[in-house]
């Protein structure tokens, strides 16, 4: 909030200041905070942009924006200074953070939210593997990522709904219930060859020995039902061990097989849409889609020859349905093996009326995983994979998801599973996490002090003017633009290189000076700020999913 209030004073200043000079339009300047080693808490770039306008050596037009910042915001600013060949360094005030502070003690969960904006209702798809198997570690992933999307958007005020789009019609459908079918003949002793082509995982005899357990005859066994069903079983365990539970679980048969009175599917009709709006065309007894006109490489097809129609008229029409519902934007979160599928889905939004911006498509790389410095394998051609479930229950749900959210989506995962599991400075989940613990351990031994107060407005913060104490209190304040990056790129990760930064500076102060001194007013101060530091580690950890302990 801090640096945006700042921003803010200085957008209305660079505009007067542009006006004086004769120059139209807005100035799109960036304001930064600088690296540790220099003494400002911002700095800004606007001296240099408008210095190519107006033909002006960059540090002269420096100067006289300082001369004008000062005196404009002087209750925000303590200092301004011209840096290298025309940068900006603003420090601000003391009393502006020790406000900042204040807030975020009062406001504690709800620090950064913005009630204005639940006028926006969000739909976030995510993990919506295919029914036909366990969840494998790159929908673990997905699964850290989108969830976190989704808390850090419901705590900007937004009406957010997670989705699961499930796959259960089509093609992959049918060979899980052949896999099975065939499995449960061969165990009840039918000499009969598992074709190559069929899902190969040791799951799908388990599930047959489950509907042999039962004591099921094979006429009255609806394998794919079955199948599904059980799948799916463990598709919610395993997502509910990890933090993760959907609003919504969509059915694809809902679009494709539901049929209104008129014996039409939503396929049936989105692709009815489509020609009659000149957006396909038929061409060889199939339903071509007409993408090439909104950006795609080449035109798709939506209906087979064979009458059968396309994964693509099925997710056209999934899309359409979503914006029906009443969402005003839409969130994929897909795996980066999906990137060439982006164009042309986009290009089907608008299509069918809908603004294309409105869809924002997340890709995220998979994971490799690493023990001891050697690559663990991921798959065999067996059919076999590890899976969500084997490593979370290894190193745990907590450091599963913040190794997961460690790195921007299009950036690939090196998990480290020994590093993982470790209870030291190294493991980074651990790290932040000890911030918390050692936070409340510190609260709890202040209960036995006397003298102390904990009415913010009987402290003196001014207390707090070290230089380990301000950064503490800087980077706390951070959390909002923290927020705000993280709902721009849809990545929480922000959080994750965030979270690691504040208990870096933590443990710099926790290192350097007490906070039960032998004064009572430093004490109740620099207490208020313990719990400045365990209020942002919750929301942050919280908003990661990851759990907040109080004893390490």
């Amino acid at each position: 909030m801090i640096r945006q209030k700042i921003k803010d004073s200085l957008k209305v200043i660079i505009a007067k200041y542009l006006q004086g000079k004769g120059i139209t339009g807005r100035l799109n300047f960036t304001l930064e905070i600088p690296p540790r080693n220099i003494d400002a808490d911002f700095a800004f770039n606007a001296a240099m942009l408008i210095a190519k306008k107006v033909k002006i050596n960059p540090r002269t037009v420096a100067q006289e924006l300082i001369d004008i910042t000062v005196k404009e915001i002087p209750e925000l600013i303590e200092k301004a200074e011209i840096a290298g060949a025309g940068f900006i360094n603003l420090r601000i005030k003391n009393e502006i953070l020790y406000k900042e502070l204040e807030t975020i003690l009062r406001e504690k969960d709800k620090y950064g939210s913005f009630p204005e904006n639940n006028k926006e209702k969000i739909l976030v798809e995510f993990v919506s593997a295919n029914p036909t198997g366990p969840l494998h570690i790159g929908h673990g992933r997905g699964a850290a990522i989108g969830d976190s999307i989704v808390r850090i958007l419901k705590h900007l005020g937004y009406d957010v709904i997670k989705e699961y789009y499930l796959n259960d019609y089509g093609n992959q459908m049918l060979v899980l219930s052949k896999s099975v079918e065939i499995r449960f003949r061969q165990l009840k002793g039918e000499k009969i060859d598992f074709p190559a082509d069929h899902y190969q995982g040791s799951y799908i005899i388990d599930i047959a020995k489950r509907l042999i357990s039962e004591n099921r005859d094979i006429d009255e066994v609806n394998f794919k039902y079955e199948s599904v069903k059980e799948i799916l079983s463990w598709i919610k365990d395993d997502l509910k061990d990890f933090a993760v539970e959907f609003d919504d679980w969509f059915s694809e048969t809902k679009i494709t097989a539901d049929k209104d009175k008129n014996g039409k599917t939503e396929v049936d009709k989105t692709c009815e849409y489509l020609l009659a709006k000149g957006n396909a065309y038929v061409k060889g007894d199939a339903l071509w889609l007409a993408s090439t006109k909104f950006g795609d490489d080449k035109d798709r097809v939506l209906k087979r020859s064979d009458g059968r129609y396309t994964y693509l008229a099925s997710d056209a029409a999934h899309h359409k349905n979503k914006f029906e519902r009443g969402f005003t934007k839409l969130a994929n979160l897909w795996g980066a093996d999906h990137h060439g599928y982006v164009a042309r889905i986009k290009a089907c939004v608008q299509m069918l009326g809908f603004d294309k911006e409105a869809l924002d498509i997340i890709l995220y790389q998979f994971v490799s995983l690493v023990r001891n410095g050697l690559s663990v394998t991921m798959s065999t051609r067996t059919g076999e994979f590890i899976t969500l479930k084997e490593v979370a229950d290894e190193v745990g749900k907590d450091a599963c998801r913040f190794f997961f959210l460690m790195r921007a989506p299009d950036s690939q995962i090196e998990f480290d599973l020994e590093l993982a599991k470790k209870q030291s400075s190294k493991n980074p989940v651990f790290y932040v996490q000890y911030v918390n613990a050692r936070c409340s351990s510190i609260i709890r031994e202040s209960k036995n002090r006397s003298g102390i107060t904990s009415e913010i407005k009987n402290i003196n913060f001014s207390l707090l003017n070290t230089k380990e104490e301000r950064d503490l209190i800087k980077q706390l304040a951070a959390f909002c633009d923290t927020l705000a990056l993280s709902e721009k790129t849809m990545s929480p990760h922000h959080f994750t290189v965030y979270l690691i930064e504040l208990a870096d500076i933590f443990h710099k102060f926790y290192e350097n000076y007490r906070v039960l001194t032998g004064d009572a007013n430093l004490t109740s101060a620099r207490l208020k700020l313990i719990e400045g530091v365990a209020i942002i580690i919750k929301n942050g950890l919280n908003l990661l999913g990851v759990s907040v302990p109080d004893k390490m």
